[in-house]
């Protein structure tokens, strides 16, 4: 584990306190159809490795498909601040453009997770 990092959406009203798996090196992309519209890479958090701070009553929930994923943006900017996983829900991923100080594309090339054949979508 490492230290805490900040989480802040863009206009301030959210702030989440996490504490990364191992830091930036969990880093990924995902090319879901939700995912690669949004864009931002993800770094991971254990399930109890993240605290809202400051705006819970801000964060808006989006779910779809099988509804195991979590995704939670702040209401008032629009900015994806992390979601629980559907590929293992006692993980967060956590916005690396939201973490205070981290610009995401400093640490290029980031990985991709193949979200397109997720085998929680395949029919068994």
């Amino acid at each position: 584990m490492t230290d805490p990092v900040n989480i802040t959406c863009h206009c301030g009203a959210v702030e989440l306190r996490a504490t990364l798996s191992d830091g930036l090196n969990t880093a990924r992309r995902c090319d879901c159809s939700f995912c690669r519209r949004r864009g931002a890479p993800a770094v991971t958090v254990p399930k109890g490795g993240i605290e809202i701070v400051r705006g819970a009553d801000q964060l808006t929930l989006y779910q779809w498909g099988t509804e195991t994923a979590k995704h939670y943006f702040c209401s008032v900017c629009g900015i994806y601040t992390h979601h629980q996983r559907r590929s293992n829900p006692n993980e967060f991923g956590v916005n690396m453009g939201a973490i205070q100080g981290v610009n995401p594309r400093d640490h290029d090339p980031i990985g991709w997770n193949d979200g397109v054949n997720h085998p929680s979508d395949q029919k068994r």
